[in-house]
């Protein structure tokens, strides 16, 4: 099925429980802190589903259907770019803004479908509900969230020794019909606006917290399930003009409270198995492909970014200054550096069976560089602008007074835009760069991926240290001491 965004966002209209701000929401496509963002994931699902985009955004199933591409299990290297491309025109309707939209998750589930043989290892019941799980989210189109961390606690202590040893998601029981799950997960990007949660734990898990070792999908209306949204900026955001980003694309971040939730074993991929927790990302292309995903996200944000660099200097009339073309260079440099680790991840790719997956090491090098790249990125961006993003206009209610209109024109002068032109694009920029929303985004793309530490291990562990060491070890045997020594002795006996 291919799905159309009005269809979409009907399918929200779950009698799902969302919280915020001490209230029950009864629809979140209606309410004003998530109306907006629903409605720009809605013009995703629209724009895959037009005919004449048929061919970018789906292909065609084992079945002989046509599904989303985000689904997509590539054969070959060509198929792996097809795929891309599809990937990039979609987050280019929000210029990367949606951390989590739906070809993020749906890129670790087609991940572990593609490690297939792993869950058959590990238990062939668990394995079969994972396969028909793939099927039935691509062939529904569903977007998926997921939850792959526990709350913040103590932590000095693992799960099991917090003083609430279900404040973490556990299972509590279990019977012939499933598991029954009691405590927290977060952190639930997009999930106001997904159709189901992937719940799971990627981070490591000790002996004695099998508890927690779990991995299931549920719909988010899942009774027992309880949405505990952060604030919201699109509630402070009525704005578009004002707030071009944040009054459309929030994705929002959510606690969810899981109250002695039933899970159906047919939704079970993993019940009680540290080894396997683990092994679900790492043992299978899952991490990888969907952070390649996010990788494919990044690339297109930071043209995006990039973009703003330079109408800065040209609406500020500095483009001809040497210091702001070295800036500029700069930033462009370090935005073609992403889009090479993109390409380098499939140009480097390889089989894991019949599937042709990116490079793992290449993105793990990736992810560690980018890491580090986007706060800078944004600290260059803030000096190109000077004070030019903060004296705005209040807001776009200063145009109804006509005294103020006058002195707005007046007064925000640029030799290449107008004075409306510079105010909206200024509004857009600093969107972008400085508001709450800009700041929530430098924290996602600092620890999205995990802590720093967490990166370079996995950086670490994938290098080919056997082909460098290779290199290394050639050097040294080219030469030796003992023919150093040698060499004197024997022109002495000359």
């Amino acid at each position: 099925m291919i799905k159309t965004g009005s269809a979409h966002i009907a399918s929200l209209r779950d009698g799902r429980e969302i919280f915020l701000d001490g209230q029950k929401i009864s629809d979140a496509t209606a309410h004003p802190a998530f109306r907006r963002a629903v409605a720009s994931v809605g013009r995703m699902f629209d724009f895959h589903s037009a005919p004449d985009n048929r061919a970018l955004m789906t292909f065609e199933t084992d079945t002989g259907t046509l599904a989303n591409r985000i689904w997509q299990l590539p054969t070959s290297y060509d198929e792996l770019k097809t795929r891309r491309r599809g990937l990039e025109a979609w987050t280019e309707l929000h210029a990367g803004f949606l951390g989590r939209a739906p070809d993020h998750v749906a890129s670790c589930i087609s991940g572990m479908y593609m490690g297939l043989d792993q869950f058959e290892l590990y238990d062939p019941a668990r394995a079969r509900a994972l396969g028909d799980y793939y099927r039935h989210a691509r062939d529904n189109d569903l977007y998926l969230t997921y939850v792959i961390i526990n709350p913040q606690a103590d932590r000095s202590k693992n799960a099991a020794e917090q003083a609430d040893p279900f404040l973490s998601a556990a299972i509590v029981d279990e019977d012939t019909s499933g598991i029954t799950v009691r405590g927290a997960k977060m952190l639930a990007t997009g999930g106001i606006m997904a159709n189901e949660v992937f719940v799971t734990c990627i981070q490591p898990l000790q002996k004695g917290e099998e508890a927690y070792a779990l991995s299931f999908a549920i719909p988010m209306n899942t009774r027992g399930l309880k949405i505990l949204s952060r604030k919201s900026y699109e509630a402070g955001a009525p704005s578009v003009f004002d707030n071009p980003l944040s009054s459309r694309f929030d994705e929002n971040d959510a606690v969810l409270y899981f109250d002695d939730v039933k899970v159906p074993w047919d939704r079970v991929f993993i019940a009680g198995d540290i080894a396997m927790t683990g092994r679900q990302f790492h043992a299978t292309p899952a991490h990888v492909y969907q952070n390649y995903q996010a990788q494919i996200r990044l690339s297109v944000k930071l043209k995006f970014l990039l973009a703003i660099a330079r109408r800065t200097a040209e609406v500020n009339g500095t483009t001809g200054f040497p210091q702001v073309r070295e800036t500029l260079g700069q930033l462009a440099a370090e935005a073609a550096m992403v889009d090479a680790f993109v390409a380098a991840m499939e140009a480097k790719g390889s089989y894991y069976g019949p599937y042709f997956v990116p490079d793992r090491h290449t993105l793990y090098a990736a992810q560690t560089l980018t890491q580090q790249l986007y706060g800078k990125f944004i600290t260059s961006l803030r000096e190109l602008a000077g004070g030019g993003m903060i004296m705005l206009p209040s807001s776009v209610q200063d145009y109804q007074n006509p005294e103020l209109a006058a002195l707005i024109a007046k007064t925000q002068q640029s030799p290449a835009a107008s004075a409306e032109e510079k105010v909206k694009f200024y509004k857009l920029a600093w969107d972008a760069v400085g508001s709450e929303f800009a700041s929530r985004h430098a924290q996602y793309e600092m620890f999205y991926a995990g802590a720093g530490f967490v990166v370079k291990n996995h950086s670490f562990r994938t290098y080919d240290w056997a082909g460098a060491e290779r290199l290394l070890d050639m050097m040294l045997s080219s030469y030796s001491l003992a023919d150093e020594v040698a060499q004197p002795a024997a022109r002495a006996a000359e």
